[in-house]
């Protein structure tokens, strides 16, 4: 959907993907319930996005599980479920794919649908990180920093919030701000705390942006 070689037109777009969907495309169903939650070349609407994303599931699609996740996690579409939540995203996992880990890693660090386990967040954080997912670094970055389900280690948190940061997660370039004003894991650097701070703000992340502005006066 980024209409490389041709104009961007999400019109044209939902007719092909309905009609790959219709023609029993998981991901088809995928990009069109994408469209749909979005409200891009078609009225927004999260009830058909859901049984898109269901449609999508069901044929084995692993994005579509985790996004059907996260309509029953939030309540969009679908009456708010976290048990529900939770086995979506296990798929999604399972199906290599990487959003789904980190979304289920934060229902474990959380309790939500699941036991808290933070052994268990943790393990899907990393599974998250090395399958590429930025916020799955940084989330594992905060169990480094405060010592759930693994040792603290500031050290490895600073590695990981880099990781998120370069990677384009705003609360991992924060983070990583916050270790390198206060010298936590790394020698204290107020400029590279304010650079950090600064990529964060940049791209919308309010607590960046107060810390920016904290430390510029």
């Amino acid at each position: 959907m980024t209409g490389k070689g041709v104009k961007q037109d999400h019109v044209v777009a939902s007719g092909l993907f309905k009609k790959a969907c219709d023609g029993g495309d998981a991901t088809g169903c995928f990009n069109l319930g994408v469209l749909y939650a979005n409200g891009l070349g078609v009225k927004q609407d999260h009830v058909v996005a859901a049984g898109l994303y269901k449609k999508a599931c069901d044929g084995e699609n692993a994005a579509g599980c985790s996004n059907l996740g996260g309509q029953y996690a939030t309540g969009k579409g679908v009456k708010q479920d976290h048990v529900v939540a939770s086995g979506l995203f296990k798929k999604a996992c399972d199906g290599e794919n990487a959003a789904g880990c980190t979304n289920l890693g934060v229902l474990y660090a959380n309790g939500l649908g699941v036991k808290q386990d933070h052994v268990v967040a943790s393990a899907l954080y990393k599974k998250a990180c090395d399958g590429g997912h930025a916020a799955g670094c940084s989330n594992l970055g905060d169990q480094y920093v405060k010592g759930q389900g693994v040792k603290q280690d500031q050290v490895v948190a600073s590695g990981l919030y880099k990781k998120a940061c370069d990677d384009g997660d705003a609360a991992g370039c924060s983070n990583l701000g916050g270790l390198y004003e206060f010298g936590k894991g790394i020698r204290q650097n107020t400029q590279k705390a304010i650079e950090f701070y600064g990529k964060a703000c940049e791209m919308r992340e309010t607590r960046g942006c107060d810390a920016y502005d904290r430390l510029r006066k």
